[in-house]
C-alpha cells in the first residue's frame, strides 16, 4: 500500500539538462526627482559648532551677542538641555548667535574661561563674557537669562576690561 501512495504523488516536470528558466531583467533605475517646492525643514544651522581655532572669530569678534554652550559628549545633562538650546537658537536667530563648544576637543578655550563642569552657558556681548550659568538648569531660567542679556548686556560689556588678543601663554 505504501508503494501505491508513492506512485500517486506527482513529480515536478524535470527540464532537460542544460536548459534554465529565463530570469526577467531588473527594471532600470528611475531618476530621483526633486519636489517642485522644497520641503521646509527647521533651521538646523542656527546652532553652530565651534572649536579653539574658530573661537575668536565666532565669539569674541562677533557683531551680535553670543550664547555659548560648553558641553561634553559624555554629559547626560548636556544631552537633556540641548534640544531647548537649539529651539532658543531658532527663536532668537535674528538677535543672538548660538554656538556650542566641545570641552574635550577644545580644552584651551574651556580653560581660558574657567569652565570646570558641563553644561556651562556663557553669554558674551562685544566679545566679553557678561553672564554665566553652570550645570543642569531649567530651560526657562536659560531663556530668562537670554532676555536679560539682550536688555542689559551691552551696558555690562562697556564697563568691563578689554580683551588682549595677543595671548601667547607666556608671561
Amino acid at each position: 500500500m505504501a508503494d501505491k501512495k508513492k506512485d500517486d504523488v506527482k513529480k515536478p516536470d524535470a527540464s532537460p539538462a542544460g536548459s534554465s528558466t529565463p530570469i526577467s531583467p531588473l527594471p532600470a533605475p528611475q531618476p530621483v526627482t526633486q519636489p517642485a517646492h522644497p520641503v521646509s525643514v527647521p533651521d538646523q544651522d542656527a546652532l553652530i559648532e565651534i572649536d579653539d581655532s574658530t573661537w575668536e572669530r565666532s565669539v569674541e569678534r562677533a557683531g551680535k551677542p553670543v550664547a555659548v554652550m560648553f558641553y561634553s559628549p559624555t554629559c547626560i545633562f548636556c544631552h537633556q538641555i540641548e534640544p531647548y538650546f537649539r529651539n532658543y537658537a531658532q527663536e532668537y536667530h535674528d538677535t543672538v548667535i548660538f554656538v556650542r563648544l566641545n570641552v574635550m576637543t577644545s580644552q584651551w578655550t574651556a580653560e581660558r574661561y574657567g569652565v570646570r563642569s558641563t553644561p556651562t552657558f556663557k553669554f558674551f556681548c562685544s566679545g566679553k563674557p557678561v553672564q554665566e550659568m553652570v550645570g543642569a538648569v531649567y530651560p526657562t531660567l536659560l531663556k530668562k537669562m537670554m532676555d536679560e542679556v539682550l536688555t542689559h548686556g551691552k551696558e555690562c560689556a562697556k564697563n568691563s576690561t578689554l580683551i588682549d588678543y595677543e595671548i601667547t601663554g607666556y608671561g
